[in-house]
């Protein structure tokens, strides 16, 4: 343990010596940045895989230095953060777990578990019980570390899916350290994660893409595109979202959202016949109850 790090907690001013963040962009620039500003962090490390976007996390203060050699910055991080696309976190894993120490925790903020849970098994190892999946239900479509904030999971949900192998003490780090940026923890299983979020925000997302290509592979996209208005605004904006992100995040989450697909298929099947049939009553029925549903839920969101 370096001495910063030792000193620093021997001092009790901080929470977390030495954080290490893999991927410095929207999640985990903001999750820095929130450390830094509960004064939880005393130095924020930062890997990626482009020099550029390193040097500007650093000239924004969401990170202290960027790392070069994993085994010298690992050994003694209090926390490490995997926020990278989870395509990218088997190799990472890879690099991470040979070299924590003993008593370095590690979390992550994909958004897709399962495939997550799988890959820190295969590389973890014996140091299972040190890894905690975590996602942040927060973002916005912007990415890179420009788009950070300090306040980006302030109230909002991060859900943990604990391991087996996680002990009480390891669970209450990673939970303080989520707490520590303002968020509001919950718990699921991998597998009831991936199902829920797979209906509530993998297929949104999938659907506002399909739209928004449809329109824009049209011979006279640029007519319709011109009379888009606040609908079409809002029900798109997440079609602005980082490509490669969610790449990742359908083929992890494939079985979960293909079933998702296919509901959503069954519905729009029903409202295609009611438009043929000119059922007026079954449609008004149908809208009625979608209406209900948002509004309770917009209700209880406040």
């Amino acid at each position: 343990m370096n001495s910063f790090s030792s000193n620093a907690r021997a001092a009790g001013s901080i929470e977390f010596g030495k954080v290490v963040i893999y991927g410095v962009g929207l999640i985990g620039g903001s999750f820095a940045l929130a450390l830094k500003s509960a004064r939880a962090a005393g130095e924020v490390v930062g890997f990626g895989r482009r020099l550029a976007s390193l040097a500007e996390a650093c000239e924004l203060g969401i990170i202290d230095r960027a790392g070069v050699n994993p085994a010298h910055e690992l050994a003694d991080a209090d926390l490490v953060l995997a926020a990278t696309p989870v395509g990218q976190m088997p190799a990472i894993f890879g690099q991470i777990a040979p070299h924590i120490g003993a008593h370095t925790v590690v979390t992550d903020g994909g958004s897709t578990k399962t495939d997550v849970a799988r890959a820190a098994y295969a590389a973890f190892g014996g140091k299972i019980g040190q890894f905690v999946p975590a996602h942040p239900v927060a973002g916005t479509e912007n990415s890179g570390a420009a788009a950070a904030k300090s306040d980006l999971f302030q109230r909002r949900k991060v859900v943990l899916t604990p391991l087996p192998e996680n002990s009480a003490a390891t669970l209450d780090r990673v939970r303080r350290a989520w707490r520590l940026c303002g968020a509001e923890i919950c718990e699921l299983t991998p597998a009831q994660h991936d199902r829920v979020f797979a209906a509530v925000s993998h297929l949104p997302h999938l659907l506002a893409f399909a739209l928004v290509r449809d329109l824009a592979e049209r011979p006279d996209a640029p007519l319709f595109f011109d009379f888009a208005a606040s609908g079409f605004r809002d029900f798109t904006r997440i079609a602005a979202s980082h490509p490669e992100m969610w790449r990742d995040i359908c083929l992890a989450n494939r079985d979960a959202l293909l079933q998702e697909i296919d509901a959503y298929q069954h519905q729009l099947h029903d409202f295609k016949i009611a438009l043929q049939e000119n059922d007026g009553a079954l449609l008004e029925r149908r809208f009625a109850v979608a209406r209900h549903a948002r509004r309770t839920w917009g209700e209880r969101q406040g």
